[in-house]
Parts: structure tokens; sequence; C-alpha cells
């Protein structure tokens, strides 16, 4: 399974120019087989998602980024969201609370909404986003590199919010991810692997920036 963990859609993210059916139609003529609807603060378009997938035979799970006085985690798992800003660690008790997963997002990037070493702090972590498709390679190569020390999953999305960006960067797992359940199972147990869309194909990409086919 080949799934873009992190994107926007325009209804409910009001920085996006991109329609749910839009994500969907180019993420599958990309190849992957699911994608991640991630908007501010929202999961919304979850119903409207449902009726799309059951359409399309294609995953489309509905988290939502979380902007915490910390920095932004996307959230899966959740289906009443924070009324208010709140600390990344009552986030993550709130998640856990709900049998989900946190993800820390673009941990390095230099915009005041990435977590950084912060997430050294946190008594409970999932995973970390290493490769987001709108951050400089450094930052995510930092990011990448705290992942494999702490011993957490390390995920790719595309965090697209223009047609351009969709699958820029998406996360392999097992073909048991079928569902927001196995997705959050395959978090959880390790089971994801960030991989970059090069020249039609997905490769691993690994924090020296070497690549293999997948």
């Amino acid at each position: 399974m080949l799934i873009d963990t992190h994107l926007h859609e325009s209804k409910y993210s009001g920085d996006s120019f991109i329609t749910l059916e839009e994500i969907v139609y180019r993420s599958m003529e990309m190849g992957l087989h699911g994608v991640c609807i991630t908007d501010h603060e929202s999961n919304k378009i979850k119903k409207e998602a449902e009726v799309l997938m059951k359409e399309t035979g294609f995953l489309i799970i509905t988290g939502a980024e979380i902007l915490t006085f910390e920095g932004d985690m996307t959230v899966f798992g959740l289906e009443r969201l924070p009324g208010k800003k709140i600390h990344a660690q009552e986030l993550t008790d709130i998640v856990d609370k709900a049998g989900g997963v946190a993800v820390c997002s673009h941990p390095y990037r230099q915009n005041n909404r990435g977590m950084g070493d912060h997430i050294r702090q946190l008594n409970l972590l999932w995973g970390i986003e290493a490769l987001n498709g709108s951050t400089p390679w450094h930052h995510n190569n930092k990011a990448f590199e705290l992942a494999i020390e702490l011993g957490v999953s390390a995920l790719g999305g595309s965090d697209a919010h223009h047609m351009q960006q969709i699958g820029k960067f998406a996360t392999k797992m097992p073909d048991w991810v079928k569902d927001e359940r196995s997705f959050i199972k395959a978090v959880k147990e390790g089971y994801t692997i960030p991989v970059e869309y090069k020249e039609g194909i997905y490769e691993v990409v690994d924090c020296c920036r070497s690549r293999k086919a997948v």
C-alpha cells in the first residue's frame, strides 16, 4: 500500500486549492492506493470522503492537522477534535485514550508550526513525518534522523495544497492496511516506510538520500 498521509482539500482547509475529488483522481493516476485528508483543525470532510471511497474503491482516511502550542500534529482515530488550542502532550493523551495515533508534522520547518526538539519531551509518540512535500530537504533529513533515533514510525506525506504537490512523498505500508483501524495499527507497530515520487515511480529514501524503487 502506498498512501499519501498528509493532504488538505479546499472545502475545510482555507489555504488549499484542490478538491477532494481532484486529490483522489490525481492520486490514482500516480499509482497511490490511498490518501489521508488532514484538514486544519477539521475532520468534517469524513462523510463526503466515505461516499467517494465507496464510489471509487480508493482508500480515503480522514484525520486532521492540529496546531498545538508546541507545533503541528496530524491525528487519526479522533472523532471529536479539541475545541481550543492545547499542548502537544494533552493532544497525545486524548488521542491515546481514543485508540488513535498522532504524528509530529514537519517538525523542523521554520514557520512556527514545527515542534522541533520538543518532541523529545513527549511521554507518548507514535510517529514523525520524516518526508514532507513543503519542507526543505535538510529539515526533512533532520526529522528522519530523529524518527530513527527515537525508534518511532517515519512517515511521508505531500502536505499538498495545490494539484502539483499531490503525492510528492508518501508512505509504504503493508497490504493489510485497508481502513482507518489498520492504518493506525501499522503506524503503532512501525510498518511504515517513507517514499518519494520520482520519474513516475515511488522510491524508498533513507536519511542519506539514497533511493531504491518500490
